[in-house]
C-alpha cells in the first residue's frame, strides 16, 4: 500500500469517478490511475469502487466504509510534512484562504497587507465564493483557511471560531423619501420601495428573510447579488433601496450614495473563521488568524480544537 493508490482513490471520488479527470489531477496516465486503484483492491481484498464494464460508477458498501480512513491517512500525510517543516522553522511556504467576497473585500485587505510584511516569503492564495464553497475548498483541502458569515457552523468536520459581529446598512442615492423620515426607517417603510440586497444563503440575508418575515411582510426584492458594490452600482441608477454591510459602505468612494442605520432592523450577524478539523497549522497560519481577529491567538486556537476533539 503507498500513498498514490490512496490518492487515486481520493480523487476519483472527488472528480465524480471520472478517470480520464483523475490522471491530469494527478499528472499520470489513465491506465495509471487504473492500476493503482486496482492493486490497493487487490491488497485489501475488497472491491472499493463498483463497476460497469470498465467504467467506474461509484463507491462500493466497503468502499465507502474505507473512504473515511484514506482521507485520514492523507490528512496526516500532510499534516506530518506540514509539522516537520514547522520543527524546521521555516518561513516560507504557501497559505491559501477562502472567503466570500465581502470580506475578501472590505474585511481582509488590510489583513494580507499585514501579513505579507510579517512573512514575505509565504506565498499567499486568495480564493472567493459562496460560503457553501467556501466550505467545500477547506473540506477538499484546497484551502487552509475559511471566512465567511452563514454556512461554516453547518460542517462539523470544520472547527469554527467567531471572529467579529456586524449589522445591515440601507443605502440609498441623495434626495431619497426615506432620508426625510425624522425616526429610525421601519420595515413596512421599506416595503413601499424595491429591494436591492444579497442573494440567499450570502453576507446575512437569511436575517433580512426572518425580519420580514416575523412581521408578516413580503418585500418586492428586484434584484440580488453577491457582491455589494454590484448592489450599489444598481441603487445609484435608482432602482431600489439597497441592504448591504455595514463594513461595504466607503464614504469616500460612495459618495453618490447615503447610510441609514438598520442594526435596529435586522440580527446581527457573526463572521466566522474555519479551519479543517485534525489539520496541523504551520506557525504562520496562526498569525495570520490572529492578525484578522486578535481574540484567535494561537492558544485560543488550538485549546477549541482539542475540546472539539474531545466532544468528537
Amino acid at each position: 500500500m503507498n500513498f498514490q493508490q490512496l490518492r487515486s482513490v481520493r480523487a476519483t471520488v472527488r472528480s465524480g469517478f471520472n478517470l480520464t479527470e483523475v490522471a491530469t489531477i494527478l499528472c499520470t496516465s489513465q491506465p495509471g490511475v487504473s492500476r493503482q486503484i486496482r492493486e490497493l483492491e487487490d491488497e485489501l481484498g475488497v472491491e472499493v469502487f463498483a463497476r460497469a464494464g470498465k467504467r467506474l460508477t461509484g463507491l462500493t458498501a466497503p468502499g465507502a466504509a474505507l473512504l473515511p480512513i484514506v482521507e485520514r491517512l492523507l490528512l496526516e500525510s500532510e499534516n506530518l510534512k506540514r509539522a516537520g517543516d514547522d520543527f524546521a522553522s521555516r518561513k516560507d511556504g504557501r497559505l491559501t484562504v477562502a472567503a466570500t467576497h465581502s470580506q475578501a473585500r472590505y474585511a481582509l485587505p488590510h489583513v494580507v497587507r499585514d501579513f505579507r510584511l510579517m512573512f514575505p516569503k509565504v506565498t499567499l492564495h486568495l480564493h472567493q465564493g459562496s460560503p457553501k464553497q467556501v466550505a467545500e475548498m477547506l473540506l477538499s483541502g484546497e484551502a487552509d483557511i475559511g471566512v465567511a458569515t452563514e454556512a461554516l457552523a453547518l460542517y462539523p468536520q470544520l472547527v469554527t471560531l467567531p471572529c467579529y459581529r456586524w449589522t445591515h446598512s440601507i443605502v440609498v442615492p441623495p434626495g431619497h423619501p426615506l432620508l426625510d423620515h425624522k425616526e429610525p426607517v421601519t420595515l413596512r417603510q421599506l416595503i413601499e420601495y424595491p429591494i436591492i440586497t444579497y442573494n440567499a444563503g450570502f453576507t446575512g440575508r437569511s436575517h433580512i428573510d426572518d425580519a420580514f418575515a416575523r412581521e408578516g411582510l413580503h418585500p418586492n426584492v428586484v434584484l440580488t447579488a453577491m457582491d455589494a458594490d454590484v448592489i450599489k452600482t444598481y441603487v445609484e441608477l435608482g432602482m431600489g433601496v439597497g441592504i448591504i454591510a455595514s463594513i461595504a459602505l466607503d464614504p469616500q468612494r460612495d459618495s453618490q450614495l447615503r447610510m441609514l442605520d438598520a442594526r435596529h432592523l435586522f440580527e446581527i450577524n457573526l463572521t466566522r473563521l474555519a479551519i479543517r478539523r485534525g489539520t496541523w497549522l504551520r506557525g504562520y497560519v496562526y498569525s495570520f488568524i490572529e492578525t484578522f481577529a486578535p481574540t484567535l491567538t494561537r492558544d485560543v486556537v488550538e485549546t477549541a480544537v482539542k475540546e472539539l476533539q474531545v466532544v468528537a
